[in-house]
């Protein structure tokens, strides 16, 4: 071997040598979360971590107040102690070996964006959205995209950064998410900051961690058993499409069927996209999701609320306010006319879906709802107004996490009570009283002993609402909007709209068959 080559490798190797044994200088880091333009949650401590050598003596500054650590297994976290809402930008400055500053830092209201595709449908697809983006600046509001990231195994960090709110940074980011920060900012008078983490078509039980569901019996039957044959029959439709296409395109042909879309696999977004996010300090979580659930609307009953209590549980910030959107109307693709829509009684899975979502208000504290069955679209799972839907979920904020006297949701269906042929509907969160809107109520079914639904004829009577029909003698249940796109109308009279319901309990159409 030539001697200059000989040298070379002798030098390479103890090179690799001394940085074994001897560990490089590393710089101390900061969690990507924390990065120019920030918004910190005010109220509460608020964890400030990242990485550094072994040992490493960190000190962490903010607004006069500095905590120290030293780094353990090349980790280190603190807890800045509570902070009061301030609109005056500050520095937040990491003394490690080298030092780090973060600078135009606010303090305020942080909130959690979340869910599938509807949370996800940024501001540019939503409907006439060019006067909102246009009037969008607001130094106040900041935002933060998760991007999204499918994992196998736990992801600690996460490559972004915080903007400000601008017609330019609003445009691609969540409609849903902007309207309620928007709103949310101009009530409270506090700068609030934005994390969106969402991806379209996915299932509740992705956004969960693998141990929260293995420590459920269900969840590991019907969920995490399936996921092994899924896997093969996915591989499986691949090689089949593969193959296909190789043999059009030896005829000079194209293939016209996309690739086969891969199965969700459970906790992956979990993984992915929340777990990075923990354990920074959040005022709560706002959520649009359940469509990728519908047909297994019994199922969500129990999932729904475990995601949250795993969201609670993993954050350690107490029963965070977690609120989150109904399901909007929307005629699966079916091209039916309005009268053909109109008056149409039967079972309906997005119907089970959206008692499901309702049902989790009474199992869970700090929930709120926000209903949009006046706002979705017949022929398009992705109603474009979104504004209806972010500014109901910032009254829900204004009630729940903050306190407010405001009416933050429509009629909540609370107790039937019959008088011979009559039932008689009462109501929560009437608000200023119920109203129909338009010249009479529509949405009603009533069924007698056989079961069986008719429509309805309703009337409102004060605060209650009067349901019967002519040819029910002997009613024993009522339903309002009891349908994929249901009709309704009934509203309080500061205008958000009563929620669907029933008062039976007669056996659902997504139970699991035994």
């Amino acid at each position: 071997m030539p001697k200059p080559i000989a040298a070379s490798i002798s030098r390479l190797l103890c090179a690799l040598i001394l940085s074994v044994t001897f560990p490089l200088y590393a710089d101390v880091r900061l969690h990507q979360l924390f990065t120019d333009h920030m918004v910190l949650q005010q109220g509460k401590p608020v964890p400030v971590w990242g990485w550094a050598d072994e040992g490493e003596q960190v000190v962490v500054s903010f607004n006069g107040k500095k905590v120290s650590t030293q780094a353990k297994d090349g980790k280190w976290k603190v807890l800045l102690p509570k902070q009061k809402a301030s609109n005056k930008p500050a520095t937040l400055m990491v003394q490690g070996k080298n030092r780090l500053e973060v600078k135009d830092v606010l303090v305020g209201e942080v909130w959690v964006c979340s869910g599938q595709s509807n949370m996800e449908w940024g501001m540019t697809s939503s409907y006439q959205p060019e006067n909102a983006i246009k009037s969008a600046t607001n130094n106040l509001i900041r935002l933060f995209t998760v991007p999204k990231l499918k994992a196998t195994e736990p992801v600690y960090e996460v490559s972004s950064k915080w903007v400000e709110c601008s017609p330019e940074t609003i445009k691609q980011f969540s409609a849903v998410g902007y309207y309620f920060g928007r709103d949310l900012q101009q009530a409270l008078n506090v700068p609030v900051g934005l994390i969106h983490t969402s991806w379209g078509g996915s299932p509740a039980e992705v956004w969960m961690s693998p141990e929260f569901l293995q420590n459920n019996e269900e969840y590991r039957t019907d969920i995490l058993a399936a996921v092994p044959e899924q896997q093969q029959n996915y591989i499986k439709t691949v090689k089949q499409w593969e193959a296909e296409k190789a043999a059009l395109e030896k005829e000079g042909k194209q293939m016209t069927r996309g690739r086969p879309w891969a199965n969700w696999v459970p906790s992956e977004l979990y993984l992915g996209m929340i777990k990075p996010l923990i354990p920074y300090a959040i005022a709560g979580a706002i959520w649009y999701q359940g469509e990728s659930n519908a047909g297994r609307a019994d199922q969500y009953r129990r999932l729904f609320p475990d995601m949250i209590r795993n969201w609670r549980q993993d954050w350690g910030q107490g029963d965070f306010p977690f609120l989150f959107v109904q399901l909007a109307p929307w005629d699966k693709n079916r091209k039916r006319s309005m009268e053909q829509i109109v008056g149409e009684i039967g079972d309906s899975d997005w119907a089970e879906l959206r008692e499901a979502q309702t049902l989790t208000l009474s199992a869970l504290p700090n929930t709120g709802m926000a209903v949009i069955t006046d706002v979705g679209d017949k022929d398009d799972i992705h109603p474009a107004k979104k504004e209806p839907v972010g500014s109901r979920l910032a009254l829900a904020a204004r009630k729940i996490a903050y306190g407010q006297k405001v009416v933050s949701s429509g009629p909540l269906f609370k107790k039937m009570k019959i008088e011979d042929s009559t039932a008689i509907i009462h109501f929560d969160q009437v608000g200023g009283g119920l109203v129909a809107e338009g010249s009479r109520l529509t949405g009603f079914t009533i069924a007698g002993e056989d079961k069986k639904f008719v429509p309805a004829e309703a009337r409102i009577e004060g605060n209650k609402v009067i349901v019967s029909s002519p040819k029910i003698e002997k009613p024993i249940a009522v339903r309002y909007g009891w349908a994929d796109y249901p009709v309704t109308n009934l509203k309080n009279k500061e205008g958000l709209p009563a929620s669907p319901f029933r008062t039976d309990d007669f056996p659902m159409i997504t139970s699991k068959k035994k």
